[in-house]
């Protein structure tokens, strides 16, 4: 059976355009349906996803997938016709009548979340798949699917929370035999993720796109300075709920849509509201620790109560909260479960894979193995590199080995010498991280590195660390974390050996934490390789490793991407598959 899920609503930016033509640019963001995505399930199987962003260009594109879609097809070698079902990630009919209650509120229903605006956008873009093939699954079952079908477990807790899904901030559920059993949920006027984002777009960065900037800059301030404003914030109740007055205070449909009153509250009783481009002082650095102890806090909360509620050890987490790598840390140190498990597309790109997992199994057709790295986008074939090399050969020069075992060493020695290095290799990764197909990396242990990468390459602020990426066999040696950790979608912090800070300045925290990625041959087998060559040259099987994009870009896909990336900025040598690309002289 084929099942393809997809994400993302493409008229939700045009319809606020529309109705709201004068606001801050990034005001608009505060809409649903962005970040859309094809996943494609063959029997059981998940054998591609794609964020529609790798493919326009144009980054968290709510945009129908068509792009993805035409990837997955292609990958499968299927066509439009061969899909059994389409499952978007959405369901929002049992909240139609909730949508009549003013004009605004029925056209958005009827443009863009409706059934038929969904058809509407699959008979424009493939006209031969039948109406009656196309399904919704509700965004919370999606995501709670997409974490579950993919934990490898039989029985574990799955809570999902995010900004909102349908109207929804937070659902758990009771994961059993195959089944997932909704024992709680809370409403989205209740939603830590929609106030973390407002928070975030206070303090001058944009809303569900740079709550991750939030989580860098914390460790920098003093959680204490308005501890008791978020206590106040956010109240947890003891039957494992939470409450935000704060976000209950929008009275008018104007208000809801835009947050006006509760982000007024935050002008009054934090700090005005910060622009883009002025300093970040530490008020804000405060305002961000307190912010992200808050949430800490209300992870343990929840996830604590049902855990005693429900006598599971196992917890699987997913939505775009659970991207939250350092309350994630704090889940795992925290005791409350034996093992945790992160989707790696927990975003809404991954409710895409949701979709057509919950589809499948609902026709009895899920394995339920863990999920590997996720190396489930395009792959590009030695003629297409020696195409897009061929673009080029008036200003780079370019190196071929024959095998693996002489790129690693090549690129191992180049990374003890203190380079900047882009490795481009094998199928892209589905997630938002890169995890050693489109990566650039770098040594650890240079104090200057992190600083280097970003006036070279990232443009980034100064603040954000990068992360380490460490071969399993090595990563209880240079963190705190028990032997043969797995670790391996760079979604949790743990701690830096303190003996060991010191040495590894540009992926260490400054509260000593990283973000940790590990590697293992079983399924990330030719980055793995390389870490191994990388460890005879510096005595550590680690690097630096960041995503292969500048700022405001997406991840490269193709190669002729790899190569423009490589040119326009100052990354010093380029790695496709095992040809060594650097810059004619001159």
């Amino acid at each position: 059976m084929n099942i393809l899920g997809i994400s993302g609503f493409e008229g939700s930016l045009p319809f606020k355009r529309a109705h709201w033509p004068n606001l801050d640019e990034r005001e608009y963001r505060i809409s649903q349906g962005h970040d859309s995505a094809a996943a494609l399930v063959v029997d059981g199987i998940v054998v591609a996803a794609l964020a529609e962003e790798r493919i326009s260009r144009r980054k968290h594109t709510g945009d129908f997938p068509r792009g993805a879609i035409a990837y997955c097809l292609a990958e499968a070698g299927l066509g439009i016709q061969d899909i059994d079902e389409l499952a978007h990630g959405f369901d929002y009919a049992p909240y139609r009548t909730v949508y009549q209650i003013d004009p605004v509120s029925r056209e958005l229903y009827r443009d863009v979340y409706s059934r038929d605006a969904l058809l509407k956008l699959v008979a424009r873009d493939f006209p031969d798949l039948p109406p009656e093939r196309v399904h919704h699954v509700g965004h919370h079952l999606a995501h709670a699917a997409s974490a579950y079908y993919t934990s490898g477990w039989d029985e574990c807790l799955v809570v999902v929370i995010d900004g909102m899904g349908e109207a929804q901030s937070v659902t758990v559920y009771q994961a059993r035999a195959g089944r997932l059993d909704r024992i709680a949920q809370i409403p989205a006027h209740d939603s830590i993720g929609v106030l973390y984002s407002l928070v975030t777009l206070h303090l001058g960065f944009d809303f569900n796109a740079d709550e991750y900037k939030i989580m860098g800059l914390a460790p920098y301030g003093d959680p204490e300075r308005f501890r008791r404003f978020f206590e106040n914030a956010v109240e947890l109740g003891p039957d494992g709920g939470i409450r935000i007055p704060l976000l209950r205070v929008n009275r008018t449909r104007e208000e809801r849509e835009h947050y006006a009153t509760t982000r007024a509250q935050l002008g009054e009783h934090l700090v005005p509201a910060r622009r883009p481009d002025e300093e970040i002082t530490d008020v804000h650095r405060d305002v961000a620790a307190a912010l992200q102890d808050c949430l800490d806090r209300t992870m343990l909360h929840l996830c604590g109560y049902f855990a005693t509620e429900t006598g599971q050890r196992r917890l699987a987490l997913a939505g775009g909260v659970a991207l939250n790598c350092t309350a994630n840390g704090k889940l795992l140190c925290s005791g409350t479960f034996d093992e945790i498990y992160v989707q790696p597309a927990a975003g809404d790109d991954g409710s895409a894979l949701g979709a057509a997992l919950y589809r499948a199994a609902v026709a009895g057709k899920v394995p339920n193995e863990r999920f590997p790295v996720p190396f489930l986008g395009p792959g590009y074939t030695s003629t297409d590199i020696d195409a897009a090399l061929a673009l080029y050969r008036d200003r780079v020069q370019v190196e071929r080995f024959e095998t693996l075992a002489e790129t690693c060493a090549a690129a191992a020695r180049l990374i003890a010498q203190g380079r900047v290095v882009a490795w481009y290799r094998g199928r892209m990764e589905f997630g938002p991280r890169a995890l050693g197909h489109r990566s650039i990396l770098a040594d650890p242990g240079h104090p200057e590195m992190r600083d280097r990468i970003n006036a070279m390459v990232k443009m980034r602020e100064a603040f954000r660390p990068f992360a380490p990426a460490v071969s399993i066999e090595q990563v209880d040696r240079w963190f705190e974390v028990a032997p043969n950790t797995e670790l391996p979608f760079m979604i949790m912090t743990v701690n830096v050996r303190e003996e060991f800070q010191h040495q590894l300045p540009a992926i260490t925290h400054v509260n000593g934490s990283a973000r940790v990625q590990t590697v293992a041959a079983r399924d990330n087998r030719e980055f793995h390789e390389l870490l191994q060559a990388v460890g005879k040259t510096t005595g550590r099987e680690m690097v630096l490793n960041t995503s292969f994009n500048v700022k405001g870009q997406p991840i490269v896909n193709t190669p002729r991407e790899a190569i423009d990336t490589f040119l326009g900025t100052g990354i010093e040598f380029l790695f496709l598959e095992n040809q060594l690309v650097s810059r004619r002289a001159g």
